[in-house]
């Protein structure tokens, strides 16, 4: 028993070397290649894990960020003050607030397409679109079976990463009412353009105030 514990531990530490060392999220199925476990095994280690890491009475700085695919270590929010002063680095980057507007409607409303967040918003959101795609925060997953075939816009890993959760179904709840969604089914984007040549997907000009 001790023995099996001790291999446990083992498997425990390589996890962490290899996720401290990666910086980025790491595929459940790497992990379990290079450790020689299955797949199954190797989700309830990190799993149990995350319990350690992230628990009430955890006195780490870092949590394990479990996702459907992957995980990551990651500094916990309320050290990111010392963090910041220790390592130099600036505040900056934040999202503007149109922004944050349009990531919200991606969120709780995805896959939409960018008429339905302009719907929603009542002003153009191209350029908060693109911004957030360049930031990779959302990212088209296909098209609409519509006239036109409009892109459709689901939020990315990153997305949950950056606001500290690790599924959607931990957004904050919310009593906003929205005009309906498309409900026409969604298709593959099988022509393989790239986004950015779509017409009427790549107007920058925007009135929102980015």
């Amino acid at each position: 028993m001790e023995e099996q514990m001790q291999q446990i531990k083992s498997v425990e530490s390589a996890i962490e070397a290899i996720l401290f060392a990666a910086g980025y999220p790491v595929k459940y199925t790497k992990i379990a290649e290079v450790l020689g476990l299955d797949l199954k095994n190797t989700k309830k280690i990190i799993e149990h894990m995350s319990e350690d890491y992230n628990g009430a009475k955890s006195k780490r700085g870092i949590n394990l960020l479990i996702f459907p695919d992957t995980c990551q270590l990651s500094t916990k929010e309320q050290y990111a003050p010392y963090i910041r002063e220790a390592l130099g680095i600036k505040r900056g980057g934040n999202l503007s607030a149109s922004s944050m507007e349009v990531l919200a409607v991606v969120a709780y409303n995805q896959p939409v397409t960018r008429s339905f967040v302009d719907q929603v918003r009542g002003v153009d959101s191209s350029y908060a679109v693109n911004s957030l795609i360049d930031k990779d925060l959302i990212t088209a997953c296909g098209r609409l079976d519509a006239p036109g075939r409009p892109m459709l816009y689901i939020t990315t890993d990153k997305f949950l990463r950056v606001f500290g959760i690790n599924s959607l179904s931990e957004l904050p709840a919310t009593e906003i009412i929205l005009p309906p969604k498309e409900e026409t089914p969604i298709i593959a984007d099988e022509d393989g353009e790239d986004f950015d040549e779509e017409a009427g997907e790549t107007d920058i000009e925007s009135t929102d105030g980015e």
